[in-house]
């Protein structure tokens, strides 16, 4: 991803039951604060192209067990939706674990359909509750996270 653009902060890996029929092996969740000036569209390719070079093979099973999954959840404020995606995520407002690791890389962003910020966002579906912290895993920090963010 840095290839993309500057990585301006990065949230802590969070273990959670996987979501979809059970069974599947839980997942594992983080997010990352992305400056880029790709677009969306180009932004959304080339996630694609980095889950296709480290593995992923796409089926027509949404909840498929997964090597790997990157997700375009915020683009700034933009609301869009197209075949491809839809911005913002609807599960920013579904999934604890996704809320959780958005509110961690940018708290004070708002969501640009509620007006709530990610930190509220993430504490009305109950924060890291039912979450577990992975420590373990070490993802790649930023040199300094900006002003404002952590």
């Amino acid at each position: 991803m840095q290839s993309l653009g500057e990585i301006r902060a990065v949230s802590q890996a969070y273990q959670s039951a996987a979501a979809g029929p059970a069974g599947q092996p839980d997942f594992v969740n983080a997010a990352a604060l992305l400056e880029t000036d790709l677009s969306p569209a180009a932004l959304h390719r080339e996630l694609r192209r980095i889950e296709a070079d480290l593995g992923r093979r796409r089926s027509a099973d949404r909840y498929a067990a997964r090597s790997i999954d990157l997700d375009l959840v915020l683009y700034n404020d933009l609301i869009e939706e197209t075949e491809d995606m839809v911005l913002p995520d609807p599960d920013l407002l579904r999934r604890p674990y996704l809320a959780q690791t958005m509110a961690e890389v940018d708290p004070g962003a708002i969501h640009p359909v509620t007006g709530v910020t990610l930190a509220e966002n993430a504490r009305l579906l109950g924060g890291a509750s039912g979450l577990t912290r992975r420590p373990d895993i070490a993802l790649p920090r930023p040199a300094a996270p900006p002003k404002g963010l952590l």
